[in-house]
């Protein structure tokens, strides 16, 4: 969902943004990093999906993020069509500290490919560098396995 409206001169868009990965892949302190500058060590699973939103000054356009976090767990897989449907960008978020959760993040993003819209912005990220002498995940490795846009 992308939708573009005019102020004064000055141009915005709203756009939806879907975060998906595996449980405890750190989709939701991402988000918290990014929204409200905060982080907590132990952050609470996400039940179903979280709504956050977020606005950016880029150039002259204000561009407003209607963020979906979305629960890692299995049993809300099937949920998940709802929040990516009609969004305009997808992070697919993985652990750098399993390699499941790399594993898990490749499937999303076929899902995605199959599934998705198809010209929704993919990214893949590697979360937890904080962690970098417990990686099982080598940069190299996740370079290999790029979201074809």
């Amino acid at each position: 969902m992308t939708s573009i409206s005019t102020t004064a001169g000055r141009s915005s868009f709203s756009v939806k943004l879907v975060l998906l990965g595996d449980m405890g892949a750190g989709k939701s302190s991402l988000v918290l990093r990014f929204v409200k500058g905060q982080f907590h060590e132990f952050q609470e699973s996400t039940v179903g999906a979280a709504f956050f939103s977020q606005s950016l000054a880029v150039n002259d356009v204000t561009v407003k993020l209607e963020i979906w976090d979305t629960a890692g767990q299995e049993r809300y897989h099937s949920l998940a069509p709802m929040y990516y449907r009609g969004a305009a960008a997808a992070i697919i978020v993985y652990d750098i500290t399993s390699m499941e959760s790399f594993e898990r993040a490749k499937k999303w993003v076929q899902e995605l490919q199959k599934r998705g819209n198809p010209n929704m912005i993919k990214a893949l990220a590697g979360n937890k560098a904080d962690l970098e002498d417990r990686r099982k995940v080598t940069a190299e490795l996740s370079a290999m396995f790029r979201p074809q846009v």
